[in-house]
């Protein structure tokens, strides 16, 4: 089966690329390809040690537990510049 991996804004750079399509064995976890995305791009590593980053799958937030399916969309977004959310 087949997952994209986008990456946005200023972690383009960090990975050199904006998407990637992983093929990947069925019953794998969002856990495990975190890990696997880890090694592979140790500044992505970095980073999401910091806490800075926000990572979704078809844009929800989920636990590394959860089952990835064929055509999943894993997205790596930034931290977000702007306002405070109460006015």
């Amino acid at each position: 089966m087949t997952v994209k991996v986008r990456f946005f804004a200023v972690l383009k750079s960090l990975v050199g690329k904006s998407e990637l399509s992983l093929d990947v064995e069925k019953g794998i976890s969002f856990g495990q390809i975190l890990g696997k995305l880890k090694v592979d791009f140790p500044a992505l590593d970095k980073i999401m040690k910091e806490g800075k980053i926000l990572v979704s799958v078809n844009q929800d937030v989920v636990g590394a537990d959860y089952l990835l399916k064929d055509g999943d969309e894993i997205a790596f977004l930034p931290p977000f510049a702007g306002g405070s959310a109460t006015h």
